[in-house]
């Protein structure tokens, strides 16, 4: 059989070709989502992760680049991959680390969850009327979640808020799980138990509990992109997770996240919030 050749020219061309394919694909290197579903809860990370590959395979169809997934399993860890700017996009979960990162410039919020943009503290109680004189706080026992989660966050912004802010002022006992927040004050190890789970709430209240004080609104669980990332890139993975409830391939994404879906931020809420949180 006679072995065929290129000709110069043509191998050139070949050649050239497959340099080009090659470059393409270098080019193409794969953006990491970064995820922190808080620390609360004992979910594996393959679990979380299962739970957004779904729409990372639609953000790398949006974006035409592969989207891998990295789980934040820690607060501190998140702050350090936030920090380091090591994830291209994070869907984070406590406040005050997306807003950490927001204000140190390293990412800017793109994208908020739906129906986690009302978050907010409660205080359980046995008193029958909400709390009128924050003074008659000062000195009793106030259990809430653990001194780095959100709910914590979000409960000493509000004692700042009364004046109650010295260390002292107030008794204060941390407890791992919010679950367990009702337990102290039924039993009367605390005068108020501070938490932001809606269950909680409303089994605390079905048995005959009050609510004596609610804090303003925070968005929880936000979507955040890094600097580094060119606007069209980030404006590309916005509306994409912005329309993903109107397309069956997202319904069916959001469906295994357990989302309903996300919205566009607001800049001048998360200035004010940085304040009062005093990130």
């Amino acid at each position: 059989m006679t072995r065929r050749t290129l000709h110069p020219s043509l191998r050139a061309t070949t050649r050239g070709v497959a340099g080009l394919l090659m470059a393409g694909c270098a080019s193409a290197h794969a953006l990491v989502i970064g995820v922190s579903e808080g620390v609360s809860y004992d979910v594996p990370d393959a679990q979380i992760t299962a739970r957004f590959e779904p729409i990372a395979e639609l953000l790398a169809k949006a974006l035409k680049q592969p989207v891998t997934i990295k789980v934040l399993n820690t607060y501190n860890g998140a702050r350090s991959a936030l920090q380091q700017q090591q994830v291209d996009f994070a869907f984070v979960h406590p406040s005050h680390v997306a807003l950490g990162a927001i204000k140190g410039g390293q990412y800017r919020a793109f994208a908020w969850t739906t129906g986690y943009t009302d978050y907010k503290v409660s205080f359980l109680c046995k008193e029958q009327q909400p709390i009128s004189d924050w003074k008659s706080v000062a000195g009793k026992q106030l259990v809430m979640p653990d001194a780095d989660s959100i709910t914590a966050v979000i409960t000493r912004a509000m004692l700042r808020e009364q004046g109650l802010q010295d260390a002292g002022a107030v008794k204060v006992t941390n407890t791992r799980f919010q679950e367990a927040v009702p337990f102290y004050v039924q039993n009367g190890f605390a005068a108020y138990g501070a938490t932001a789970a809606a269950s909680v709430v409303k089994t605390w209240k079905d048995g005959g509990g009050k609510v004596c004080a609610e804090s303003r609104a925070v968005p929880v669980k936000q979507w955040l992109a890094s600097r580094k990332l060119d606007a069209a890139t980030v404006n590309t993975a916005r509306d994409a997770l912005l329309s993903l409830a109107q397309t069956d391939a997202g319904k069916r994404a959001l469906a295994t996240s357990t989302y309903v879906g996300f919205v566009a931020p607001s800049a001048d809420i998360e200035s004010s919030l940085m304040r009062w949180l005093g990130i």
